[in-house]
């Protein structure tokens, strides 16, 4: 770790213009990013008094090895390239608030003949109706497990509802009644459209004409006597009441808005959103996270607005109004950012009084207990964690804190199909993101070492190559479409801005590269042979701070390079269980692998040894006939239907097939009552 004043810019070096700056680590990796209205001010405060920062902001001023700005020409042009950076780079330090996963809307696919009704996440789909956002996902399958009681519209994939035309059975939610069974004809197209728009009318809040509706049919089948049909209506009517209560009218119906509060404390902040649409509630959603620096909660406000909207997944994800606990200081710049964004204007408020200071303050007091529950369950957690990495560090005794790990496995079954894989985990957690798997062959495959070796090999030389590698200038759009005004500035021939350290290139950013940043420490499963085999291939690289332990299953020793004997942790050590937990789950991915790769290499097409035929045709014939079965039983002439088959290739199939088997004979049928046989 660098010291902060080995990298800080001299006086005078930063200018007091608005502008984002970046954080690098010793391996040019991005760590933090922010932005400021003046720069100077803002990066002097990093430096001043470093041991006066917040505990995650000083360790990331030590981590950094350098920082460097970019100056741009107004507060808006700031929040588009901050939010770039964050979004290309994932910087570790910087408060992310977004999640792996995009909202889930139930959709109705109304422009297909035969509309079907699922959970759709991502770009929106022309001529499909969609309904959300619902959180979490389950929400929405619960809806709709209910609501198929009543409109028994389609729900299965292409593929299963091909498979049900072909075979002329209906897939067990048709034998129950929850689906109208369209691909065996038991209802029309026409029908089966006129039930998914019914369903699609319920969704957009007539639920109160189908509750009449049924309601009157089961009065009349009390009249007429008719006790069976009366009490599935009122089943029905039930059903229909629970999914109406989940949603209740909160605002007036026309109101479409997501409703934000917070709930901090000096390290950590617990954010919840209302998601309203039509007046109801259709979803929440919260998250917690460490917060980086002493942020205002006007400061994380900008940010969530910045991280929740900026994934450019449709404008309709973005409401009319956006309901804050504190308003943002540049609320004007944000504004005119999500007008941008969803094509219409976006109006942010904080509301003083009336139903919507009323729910905001409902979502305040989730905000404040998912906060205290976070608390409750993680301070054991945080605790234990940066204890494991402090025991290994000094079990080991390593100069280094062990801020990422990297753990490597071997798999194989009697030395076929060798795999190998790579998990990563970072500040004690998984990074599943750099998790990558190895595909080993020849020489390489003929034992562990020399499997170990080669994986160690390649996977360092990667990072070397990227770590040379002369990367691209980064700039940003600017709103309109054009890149953002940046300073004039050198580059030297590593790619590094040399002078104030402001960028100057305006071409496309370079991708990030896969291996670019190196692990403090490798953890490899196995014993002395498999740590020397480690240990050799990153000295044959000429790679020396980089760590390599191995831990042995049966008696769970740690191993370190040319030591006789081992390094043995207690049983109750939070080092030892940590090290075990990535070993773990290094083993559970190389499995998961080996399984993929052998399932492939078992999987033999009856039409695998036709000659003529390449893997288009064959995909073609099984798929045009469903079934290596019916593919056997077909004719000649059959055979030409599926495009590119012609007569003499018809033939040449046929013949190497062989004839189809003979059907068996089909047992009698037996009176389960009397024992005797039927006739037939």
């Amino acid at each position: 770790m660098a010291l902060p004043s080995s990298y800080r810019p001299k006086p005078g070096e930063i200018p007091t213009q608005p502008g984002v700056y970046r954080f690098r680590d010793d391996n040019k990796r991005v760590i933090y990013v922010g932005k400021a209205k003046n720069l100077r001010s803002r990066l002097n405060s990093y430096f001043a008094n470093p041991d006066g920062l917040m505990p995650r902001t000083r360790a990331m001023v030590h981590t950094a090895a350098s920082v460097e700005w970019t100056v741009v020409g107004s507060e808006l042009e700031a929040i588009q390239l901050e939010y770039t950076w964050i979004k290309e780079f994932t910087p570790r330090f910087n408060i992310m608030f977004r999640d792996d996963k995009s909202y889930p809307y139930l959709a109705v696919t109304m422009s297909e003949k035969f509309p079907r009704v699922q959970v759709m996440r991502g770009d929106r789909r022309k001529g499909t109706k969609y309904f959300g956002p619902f959180y979490p996902a389950k929400a929405i399958r619960e809806t709709v497990d209910t609501l198929l009681r009543v409109f028994p519209v389609r729900t299965c994939s292409v593929g299963v509802f091909n498979r049900a035309q072909r075979t002329g059975r209906p897939c067990l939610l048709g034998y129950i009644d929850k689906c109208s069974a369209p691909c065996v004809g038991r209802i029309s197209p026409e029908d089966h459209k006129a039930l998914a728009a019914e369903f699609c009318a319920f969704m957009g809040g007539e639920a109160d004409r189908f509750i009449r509706a049924l309601e009157q049919k089961m009065n009349a089948a009390v009249a007429e006597l008719d006790y069976e049909s009366a009490a599935r209506y009122r089943d029905d009517i039930a059903a229909l009441k629970r999914v109406f209560e989940r949603n209740a009218v909160v605002l007036s119906e026309d109101t479409d808005a997501d409703i934000f509060a917070l709930a901090e404390d000096e390290l950590e902040a617990a954010v919840q959103v209302f998601h309203v649409r039509g007046g109801r509630i259709r979803g929440q959603r919260g998250w917690v996270v460490e917060k980086v620096e002493d942020a205002s909660p006007a400061d994380l406000t900008e940010h969530l607005l910045q991280q929740v909207y900026g994934d450019g997944e449709g404008p309709d994800r973005i409401p009319k109004q956006v309901l804050l606990p504190v308003e943002p200081e540049n609320r004007p710049e944000l504004e005119e950012w999500l007008r941008g964004l969803r094509g219409s204007k976006v109006e942010l408020r904080v509301p003083q009084r009336g139903d919507k200071a009323a729910l905001l303050g409902t979502v305040q007091e989730n905000a404040t207990q998912a906060l205290a529950l976070h608390k409750s369950r993680r301070a054991g957690d945080l605790t234990t964690r940066s204890a494991a990495l402090q025991e290994l560090q000094e079990a080991l005794d390593l100069p280094v804190a062990l801020l990422r790990i990297e753990c490597y496995d071997i798999s194989h079954v009697q030395g076929t199909n060798v795999v190998a894989s790579m998990v990563v985990v970072e500040d004690g957690l998984p990074k599943k993101s750099d998790y990558r798997r190895f595909s080993i062959t020849g020489d390489a495959a003929r034992d562990d070492t020399s499997a170990m070796y080669d994986v160690i090999s390649r996977r360092f030389r990667n990072y070397l190559a990227d770590k040379t590698a002369v990367p691209e200038p980064e700039a940003a759009p600017s709103p309109g479409g054009t890149k953002a005004p940046l300073a004039a500035d050198v580059i030297d021939s590593n790619g590094i801005p040399a002078g104030d350290g402001v960028l100057t290139d305006t071409t496309t950013p370079a991708p990030r590269t896969k291996f670019a940043y190196p692990p403090n420490l490798v953890v490899v499963d196995g014993g002395p042979p498999q740590v020397s085999a480690a240990s050799r291939a990153l000295a044959d690289l000429g790679i020396t701070d980089v760590f390599v332990v191995g831990l042995a299953k049966r008696l769970e020793e740690v191993w370190l390079p040319d030591d006789d004997f081992p390094v043995i942790l207690p049983r109750a050590s939070h080092g030892l269980y940590l090290l075990q937990r990535i070993r773990d789950e290094a083993h559970r991915f190389a499995i998961n692998y080996h399984r993929q790769k052998r399932g492939k290499s078992m999987t033999v097409s009856v039409l695998d040894g036709i000659q003529g035929l390449g893997p288009a045709k064959r995909k073609a014939l099984l798929k045009h006939f469903g079934s290596a079965k019916k593919l056997k039983a077909a004719s000649t002439e059959e055979l030409q239907a599926v495009p590119g088959v012609g007569p003499a290739l018809a033939a040449s199939i046929k013949r190497q097939l062989g004839p189809a088997a003979e059907p068996a004979a089909e047992a009698p049928s037996v009176n389960m009552a009397t024992g005797e046989i039927i006739e037939s």
